[in-house]
């Protein structure tokens, strides 16, 4: 049994007639019988039923029908996937992103997988953490970004860096001495953050669960004066001067460099979280799915070396 037995005898059953299924395949009609014959003898049972109204497969054609077709799929997608070894990665990647990774990252991302990839399609999704980690479980996305990954252990992830996070406050309205930098030179605890009226995303977001979760370590009961689940929002209202927030600096990063936002640390306890690059293995892996990954781990390194995103490197 060689793959154009099984195509020719796929024919056959779709076409239900020797003569369409000839002229389909452009082969002389007794060719492909003794190609049915040849494949009925060393299956060692029949196939195909033959009447006037024309061609019907038997019960163990009808078997043989349903591998042929996974057989003939399976080698199609084996062949495009070598061809495409040979050539320019092409096709869509889908990349999914919370917020503040997003503000940091997919500008760099985008433009250098346009320079060096211009086959390449990027789909960017810019969601909260929980929408991120359902696409990447569902598979209806390549590659994702999670902060929190013990739910997605059966995924595979790749820690890339720790990143801490800080009081957020407008430049005009910190009393206190700021660094070129942006950074505040004086730290709080979070303790001295619990009457500040602090602007948080909803109960939902993993940011939100991570901030509640040191508070209680702490036994810090902190005010929030508002919930908001848009992150430009956020600091467009901490930049108003209308309550701070806690962020990293990657969610803050651009405003920071405007002078429009102010850093300060947070110690005692510091708030630290790992960014971890996630995959769903079960999910056919694209050489275009290689390159954006690859590139993407390339970027956060170099935008960490750079200091636009102020984050501890970890060794994979």
């Amino acid at each position: 049994m060689d793959l154009r037995q099984l195509r020719y005898f796929l024919a056959i059953v779709e076409e239900g007639s020797m003569s369409s299924a000839a002229q389909k395949l452009s082969v002389a009609q007794p060719s492909l019988s003794q190609h049915v014959m040849r494949l009925e003898a060393e299956v060692g049972v029949q196939l195909l039923e033959r009447s006037p109204r024309g061609v019907t497969p038997t019960e163990a054609g009808r078997i043989l029908v349903s591998h042929a077709r996974v057989i003939l799929q399976q080698t199609a997608t084996a062949l495009a996937d070598l061809r495409d070894l040979a050539s320019d990665p092409r096709g869509a990647v889908s990349l999914g992103l919370p917020s503040s990774v997003g503000m940091v990252l997919s500008v760099p991302l985008a433009e250098t997988i346009r320079n060096d990839f211009p086959k390449v399609t990027l789909r960017v999704m810019d969601a909260m953490s929980g929408h991120v980690q359902q696409w990447l479980t569902e598979g209806s996305i390549d590659i994702g970004f999670l902060y929190n990954v013990e739910a997605v252990r059966h995924l595979k992830v790749q820690p890339l860096l720790t990143e801490e996070l800080f009081l957020v406050a407008s430049a005009d309205g910190w009393p206190h001495p700021v660094g070129a930098d942006g950074v505040a030179d004086v730290p709080v605890n979070l303790a001295d953050c619990a009457d500040l009226g602090l602007i948080l995303p909803s109960g939902a977001h993993g940011l939100r669960e991570m901030i509640e979760r040191y508070a209680r370590a702490q036994g810090v009961r902190l005010d929030i004066s508002l919930e908001m689940d848009s992150l430009p929002q956020i600091k467009e209202l901490v930049a108003r001067g209308s309550g701070y927030t806690i962020l990293s600096h990657s969610a803050a990063q651009r405003e920071v460099e405007k002078g429009e936002l102010v850093l300060v640390p947070i110690r005692e306890p510091v708030m630290r979280r790992t960014v971890h690059l996630v995959r769903n293995p079960a999910r056919p892996v694209t050489r275009a799915m290689q390159e954006v990954e690859r590139l993407t781990t390339e970027i956060v390194h170099e935008l960490v070396r750079k200091g636009r995103w102020r984050g501890e490197l970890l060794a994979h």
